[in-house]
């Protein structure tokens, strides 16, 4: 029987098929079928949404309309069922560019067989590009936040010793990427997460000052408490300007 009622929604243009989704229904009814997620039906999803915060392309949407009603026998029948957890699903399906990953420091002796002229990476974790990253990502917690525009990691020589080094990263270019899903994501990291510091790197070119624009935005709606970077690299890889807020 059908009703009105609450009930998620899948973007398949948005969709890029990572799987983050997957572990966050606790009703195991989403799976990546063809490289999208999919709802297996419609009597498995109970509307409550949870699963929403953990898309990074905003994918995911509740809407209003009918559908079957929500059965509760049958999804403890499918979680019955299945042989493994809904969280292997992402691992074996899901998007490489989008598995979460904590990355360890190298030893003292992995850094010294290494070539001469190869210097460690400071990079900390996996996704590093916003859209990427969602909030409930477990790196975020309690750290130093660094938001880089994408252009600073090649133009400015040092990123890695002088900006990347014991940071969480996100990285992002708001000339071509979706602004208001930025604000959005900033909005539930400022609001959800713990940090300690936040650092903004961006290019001096007119662009580049929207990524502020995004980052004050989300601020202002979360009010956050931590000490603000504010860093501006020349197209030349310099230091062009440096303010706290």
């Amino acid at each position: 029987m059908k009703v009105l009622r609450k009930i998620i929604k899948i973007d398949e243009e948005l969709c890029n098929g990572c799987g983050l989704c997957v572990p966050d229904c606790a009703e195991g009814s989403l799976q990546i079928v063809a490289g999208k997620a999919r709802l297996m039906a419609d009597k498995l999803c109970d509307g409550l949404g949870a699963c929403l915060g953990s898309c990074p392309t905003g994918a995911l949407t509740i809407v209003e309309r009918e559908a079957e009603e929500f059965d509760e026998t049958a999804v403890h029948a499918l979680l019955g069922s299945q042989e493994t957890p809904p969280a292997s699903v992402q691992h074996g399906s899901g998007c490489p560019s989008a598995r979460l990953q904590t990355f360890q420091a190298a030893s003292p002796c992995q850094a010294a067989n290494r070539p001469a002229l190869q210097p460690d990476s400071a990079l900390s974790h996996w996704p590093v590009q916003i859209r990427l990253i969602p909030p409930t990502a477990a790196f975020l917690d309690n750290c130093d936040l660094l938001v880089a525009a994408d252009c600073t990691a090649v133009s400015y020589a040092g990123f890695h010793r002088d900006f990347l080094a014991g940071r969480v990263v996100m990285m992002g270019c708001p000339k071509f990427d979706d602004q208001q899903l930025y604000v959005d994501r900033f909005t539930e990291i400022f609001r959800t997460r713990k940090l300690r510091s936040l650092t903004i790197l961006i290019m001096e070119v007119p662009c580049c000052h929207t990524m502020l624009q995004i980052v004050r935005k989300a601020w202002n709606q979360a009010k956050p408490d931590c000490p603000v970077r504010q860093v501006v690299i020349s197209t030349r890889g310099e230091i062009k300007e440096e303010t706290t807020w």
